[in-house]
């Protein structure tokens, strides 16, 4: 990795039940068929349809000594494991506790960051069609209905005007972590 590029701020969350409750939704996310275990194969699905296309043979390489013999694939306690050593690789396993306004600024940073990927037209609101799309890329059942996810949008838009802007995407995240700790 080139010195200059920067590395995602959300990869390492500040919360330990935040960092729980999100690291169990990718997991969900990955695991195509809902069996409770990922494959390598099921990564790599994930990662393509979110544009992030990994070399098949490199990403098993990477996995692999993480899945416990017997196994088909990665439990969520592997894949634990796994995103706890791929932040040590990254990020060094010694790194200082960072100070309180460090981590708002890394918070804010990461929740504008996911704020983008749903953002696509970049006109500061998630519409929508534009959050049906996201989740249509992510393969979820949830983007196959409009009404659906237009009933999504209402829940968290507090001014009620169809879109959710950043303010209403913050509180509803933080409520997320709130709620599941």
């Amino acid at each position: 990795m080139p010195s200059s590029a920067k590395i995602s701020p959300s990869f390492g969350l500040r919360t330990e039940s935040l960092n729980a409750v999100r690291l169990r939704r990718v997991f969900d996310l990955f695991d195509g068929n809902g069996d409770g275990v990922i494959t390598t194969a099921e990564i790599s699905r994930a990662l393509d349809r979110l544009g992030l296309g990994t070399d098949p043979a490199e990403l098993s390489a990477t996995v692999v000594e993480f899945i416990r013999p017997g196994h088909a694939g990665l439990d969520f306690d592997d894949f634990r494991s796994l995103h706890r050593q791929l932040g040590d690789a990254l990020f060094g396993s010694d790194s200082p506790a960072p100070t309180s306004s460090w981590e708002e600024e890394e918070e804010e940073e990461a929740m504008r960051e996911a704020f983008n990927v749903f953002d696509e037209d970049g006109d500061g609101f998630i519409s929508a069609r534009e959050l049906q799309i996201v989740l249509e890329k992510l393969g979820l059942a949830d983007g196959r209905s409009l009404d659906g996810v237009k009933e999504m949008i209402c829940s968290v838009d507090a001014d009620k005007d169809g879109r959710v802007d950043f303010g209403e995407f913050k509180h509803m995240m933080r409520s997320i972590s709130i709620k599941s700790s």
